[in-house]
């Protein structure tokens, strides 16, 4: 091919794409014996930090739009992991928290983070140069989209 660039092998995009559906299938394994989802884990990480966020900071934090988050916030609290409520102060703002079932799958997940890093054929220290690389990647999108 001439032109290098458009060659599939070269996109950076691809790759990433490619890693995180990777890195996907290893966490469905993972996340197997809490019987949840990738998403709603990480709906589950930001509760167990905060205990309660609206769906809008959730959504901001997880770079989901409501339509996406909304569904899968009703199946986690159909499953008992998660409660909604109006806001009191705001009644356009729900408020999602953490329920005692889902607060409960905590301990289970705490191996789930060192588990995926040795399920990666990388070394402590390529994997955290490589988590600030996207961390400043990430930041620099943002920036520039703003």
């Amino acid at each position: 091919m001439k032109n290098e660039t458009l060659k599939l092998e070269n996109q950076i995009c691809f790759k990433i794409y490619t890693a995180e559906r990777e890195i996907t299938k290893l966490y469905r394994e993972l996340l197997k014996e809490l019987n949840v989802t990738y998403p709603q884990y990480l709906v589950l990480l930001l509760l167990w930090e905060k205990h309660s966020l609206t769906v809008k900071e959730l959504g901001q934090r997880l770079f989901l739009d409501s339509g996406t988050l909304t569904p899968m916030l009703k199946r986690m609290e159909m499953n008992g992991l998660v409660e909604r409520k109006r806001s009191e102060q705001d009644e356009r703002s729900v408020i999602v928290s953490v329920t005692e079932k889902g607060n409960a799958l905590k301990e289970k997940a705490e191996c789930i983070p060192n588990q995926l890093v040795d399920n990666i054929p990388m070394g402590k220290e390529e994997l955290s140069t490589l988590n600030e690389t996207l961390t400043s990647m990430l930041e620099q999108l943002q920036n520039q989209t703003k």
